[in-house]
């Protein structure tokens, strides 16, 4: 499909949705009807940032506690998958570990660590992979060390979660469980138990308070996998968004504060959880469209974060926006994201340290982020003048 033709959203395909233009799509589908019925998607696809906050405000009409909803089938019930009272009971213990001054106390030393340890091992090469050098390694460093995972190293949590978000994206209702997902999930709980038994600060350890082990181990799981995908692809499309805008990328060098603004930019401009879905629990009528009980209703957070109506020139990165934080790509309304100060904490520093310990830094050819549910780049292949 050429994206800035005339659009049919009975045409459209997940292959428009998750390409470099998704975008011109998405905004073509939110000209045509802010809320429309995607044929390839299942579902309703809703396009309008307003739109899109009331959908994920109202867990009364649009639920995730819906068996279509697949995680809650590996995992058990956790704050991702349930809405109301059980959802708050959930939710509840995790607030306060991961409140803005909590997480600066707990976390910011062991990023900076931890960045500094990740640059050091390619600083003299020249050349690297960006996402799977820093952003990769750095996301399930600090997911697992926030969660008092021992003994876990970054092969055999990414292996958990090949397995895992494998199974969650196949799964169909009815279908089973497959194996080795089954076998991920017990080997992730024993780490998990281990935790819990330990000494070490842990959000986990202060949630036994209120919950059970198996309340502890399901939100654990959706904890660490959503913070491993979504903070790899924030830290890697705010690296990307600066190199690709010499001028904002000179600004950022002359000013490390501008890190804010350059992160919430990007999560605007390119979230790294493109799209959420919630499940009609009645028939409602949403911008005109008849949504019927049980529908898949998916949030399009990309076009959201690209509503003219909001963001006048929403498809320029502009560092002197006044609204960035009306962008919504930590969702909005009871499910807004638990740890989002963690991942913007990661994020700020990973730029930062970045552009400081990697002189010259620049692209070494075009890439774009790509992804219908999840967007960031395959690679973010990078150079620098290496220190002699």
């Amino acid at each position: 499909m050429q994206p800035r033709e005339p659009i049919d959203a009975a045409r459209v395909e997940i292959a428009d949705l998750a390409g470099p233009d998704a975008a011109h799509v998405l905004a073509q589908l939110r000209t045509l009807s802010p809320v429309a019925w995607v044929p390839e998607v299942g579902g309703w696809l809703v396009t309008g940032h307003d739109l899109t906050g009331q959908v994920m405000r109202d867990d009364v009409t649009f639920t995730v506690d819906d068996p279509n909803f697949s995680t809650a089938r590996l995992t058990g019930p956790s704050m991702l998958s349930l809405d109301g009272a059980p959802h708050r009971r959930h939710r509840t213990p995790f607030v306060g570990p991961f409140r803005p001054r909590r997480v600066a106390e707990r976390f910011e030393d062991e990023i900076t660590a931890l960045v500094h340890g990740l640059l050091a091992r390619i600083r003299a090469d020249g050349h690297a992979d960006l996402r799977r050098s820093l952003a990769g390694p750095l996301s399930v460093a600090v997911v697992t060390s926030a969660l008092g995972l021992e003994q876990v190293d970054a092969g055999m949590v990414l292996d958990w979660y090949g397995h895992i978000v494998g199974a969650v994206s196949t799964m169909t209702t009815g279908s089973a469980v497959p194996p080795e997902a089954t076998a991920a999930m017990a080997a992730l709980a024993a780490h998990i138990r281990a935790g819990l038994r330990s000494t070490q600060d842990s959000v986990l350890r202060e949630a036994t308070r209120d919950l059970d082990e198996a309340d502890i181990i399901a939100n654990a799981a959706v904890m660490m996998f959503g913070g491993i995908e979504t903070t790899e692809g924030m830290i890697s499309n705010a690296l990307l968004h600066l190199l690709q805008n010499p001028g904002a990328l000179e600004a950022m060098r002359a000013d490390p504060a501008l890190a804010e603004v350059v992160v919430e930019e990007s999560l605007r401009l390119e979230p790294a959880a493109a799209a959420v879905d919630r499940y009609a629990t009645r028939d409602v009528v949403l911008a005109g469209a008849q949504i019927r009980a049980r529908d898949l209703v998916r949030v399009s957070i990309t076009a959201a974060n690209r509503d003219p109506a909001v963001f006048p020139d929403p498809d320029r990165y502009d560092l002197h926006r006044t609204n960035l934080r009306a962008q919504l790509s930590f969702a909005q309304g009871p499910h807004v994201c638990v740890a989002a100060e963690l991942a913007r904490l990661e994020a700020r520093l990973a730029v930062i340290l970045t552009l400081r310990e990697l002189p010259g830094l620049r692209l070494e050819r075009p890439v774009q982020p790509t992804g219908h549910i999840f967007r960031k780049p395959a690679e973010l292949p990078v150079c620098w003048a290496p220190l002699r």
